[in-house]
């Protein structure tokens, strides 16, 4: 009689290797003769082959379940729409974020649109209304978002400074020149603040200088808005304010370093007066009603960047001392959020 296992096999793989499991070859034997090993081998070899065939399975149901997923959101949003807020003219912005935006548009499969604002309060009012989807704020506007949505918007990624450190200071500066020393020396001078949703440009120096006892609307002879980082430090520069504040993260990588990098103003110009304490560093965020898998690409889009374009990464922090993303939560700004709700009691009061 012809063994079990030597048969032409005529059912379904799957049973025969349970079988066989089971069985073992189905082959007689006599008491005397000792077990064959042959029987064994086959068994070990016929389960794993079955188990390869399971997993190649399973692995190609994961792959399917990949492609549709992402295809899914990718056809509910065939294009995204990017804001930024104003932290330095129009061109240079624009030249700064061209590569990134190819570089989203490559990685995610989508259509990057840039929209254009002129002031914070534009790329805040853009996520609420559902207009952009992906938006690079400063940690107040980012707070006044979260505010004025009632939570529905989430940070996605943080910048990291050369040192690795995730945040910066807000600074006010004076003209290397002038007599002020302190901040109490400014007191009944021309003051510029850059936007009123900017962090190191208002919402913090506003905050700190009440806690210091200074309430600026009083204190300075005036206090207005000059519209933009650069736009206040032109001021200054040009004699149309006494003191500034702006952004600084080293002596290597602030706001005025940067002009003069650019060109806009000469070298040693200015001086620092006052310093704020740490304040997180800026966030690229989204609406909380996008898909899950939405964001999740989005976010390892940006933690990926400098490693996967190098190039767009190099134009991206042009001026700035960045060493790269880190992932942040709406916990690392809690602070922040609270700063612009103290801002906006006192105010009123």
């Amino acid at each position: 009689m012809r063994a079990q296992w030597m048969r032409p096999c005529r059912q379904p793989l799957a049973d025969t290797l349970r079988r066989t499991a089971r069985h073992g070859s189905g082959l007689s034997r006599h008491p005397g003769f000792p077990a064959r090993t042959t029987n064994s081998k086959h068994k070990e070899s016929g389960m794993k082959w079955f188990g390869r065939i399971v997993a190649v399975a399973l692995l190609g149901v994961m792959c399917m379940s990949q492609v549709a997923r992402a295809e899914q959101w990718q056809k509910q949003y065939p294009e995204i729409t990017l804001g930024v807020i104003t932290s330095e003219n129009e061109k240079d912005r624009l030249i700064r974020y061209e590569l990134v935006q190819k570089y989203l548009e490559e990685t995610l499969g989508v259509k990057i649109k840039w929209r254009t604002a002129t002031d914070y309060a534009g790329v805040i009012e853009g996520v609420k209304a559902g207009k952009i989807q992906v938006a690079r704020f400063g940690p107040a506007s980012y707070a006044k978002c979260y505010i004025v949505t009632n939570g529905k918007v989430e940070p996605l990624v943080g910048a990291l400074d050369k040192d690795g450190n995730l945040g910066y200071h807000s600074v006010i500066i004076v003209k290397t020149d002038s007599p002020y020393k302190t901040v109490q020396d400014l007191k009944g001078t021309k003051f510029a603040f850059a936007d009123p949703n900017s962090t190191s440009g208002h919402q913090a120096p506003r905050y700190f200088l009440d806690e210091e006892g200074i309430k600026v609307d009083e204190f300075f002879s005036s206090a207005t808005f000059s519209g933009s980082h650069e736009n206040s430090v032109m001021g200054l520069v040009s004699g149309t304010y006494d003191a500034v504040a702006t952004w600084w993260r080293s002596d290597s990588s602030n706001n005025p370093k940067r002009m003069e990098s650019k060109g806009m103003i000469e070298p040693g110009q200015w001086r620092i007066i006052w310093k704020s304490p740490l304040l997180p560093s800026s966030p690229w965020a989204v609406p909380t009603d996008l898909p899950e898998d939405m964001r999740k690409d989005i976010q390892k889009a940006l933690l990926e960047l400098p490693t996967k374009d190098p190039e767009a990464w190099a134009s991206f922090i042009k001026g700035e001392k960045i060493s790269g993303f880190a992932e942040v939560t709406h916990e690392d700004y809690e602070p922040i959020v609270r700063m612009i709700q103290a801002n906006l009691k006192n105010r009123k009061s």
